[in-house]
């Protein structure tokens, strides 16, 4: 029996990979984001390219928390089950810390982080009546540590991670998996405008990777593993002299 998969975030960057990625795959596949126009797009072009892949989208804004149980109850009826729900929507930007962007910074927690926990809540809930499922969460290398000017994007990936460490634990004893996995620089318009990418790589090698550690069931992993999981451990016990911001 083929697989279904639902994934937030979906309009672009890796999300859209992934849609594609699963299609290929012979997944059917639930598309969620705010841009309709973006995703009508990827589903008329999926459902041409792959005749027997089920694909659909739904409206979705993940910090409008009181929508995201009723949309994806609504995936779960029409799809009949999910095997697989993908949190990957998330936003990037604010600034250091005095310079004018606390609202950035509020955006990015409620987007990242409590937008990220009503996703995972409500799947884990839908699972959970389900009877199985395996849940997916993306965070990011900038977890590992908080780097100048992006203290608030560091910080709701960390928050992210601490969040799926615990639910980890707490689904331990049951037939529901979850999964956490933290790329490092892939060439999304999230990152477009950095002075530096180091090791990057594009959405179409990013997402068989991803797709593949998902098949897995890893409990967590870098993407790509390598270099990133060393440096991952780097980044954690490196002083902090190194990562000071210049004047």
């Amino acid at each position: 029996m083929k697989n279904t998969v639902l994934i937030t975030g979906a309009s672009n960057g890796i999300g859209k990979g992934l849609a594609y990625e699963y299609a290929k795959r012979g997944c059917d596949i639930a598309l969620l984001a705010r841009n309709e126009d973006s995703l009508q797009n990827i589903v008329s072009d999926i459902q041409k390219r792959f005749p027997t892949v089920k694909a659909k989208y739904y409206i979705l804004d993940v910090t409008k928390t009181d929508t995201v149980l009723t949309t994806l109850e609504q995936a779960f009826e029409e799809f009949g089950k999910m095997d697989i729900v993908i949190a990957n929507a998330g936003i990037a930007g604010g600034g250091k810390a005095g310079s004018g962007k606390l609202s950035e910074d509020i955006a990015i927690f409620e987007t990242n982080v409590i937008g990220a926990i009503a996703t995972i809540d409500s799947a884990v809930n839908l699972l959970k009546r389900q009877g199985e499922g395996q849940i997916v969460a993306i965070s990011s290398v900038a977890a590992f540590r908080g780097l100048p000017g992006a203290g608030a994007y560091c910080a709701s990936k960390a928050a992210l991670s601490t969040y799926m460490q615990s639910l980890q634990a707490e689904l331990q004893p049951t037939p529901i998996s979850s999964t956490i996995l933290y790329p490092g620089y892939i060439d999304t318009d999230l990152n477009k405008n950095m002075k530096s990418r180091p090791f990057l790589i594009t959405v179409d090698e990013a997402s068989p990777i991803i797709a593949n550690l998902i098949a897995r069931k890893v409990k967590r992993s870098t993407v790509p593993v390598y270099p990133w999981k060393f440096i991952g451990t780097l980044l954690r016990v490196l002083p902090d002299s190194l990562f000071s911001a210049k004047k």
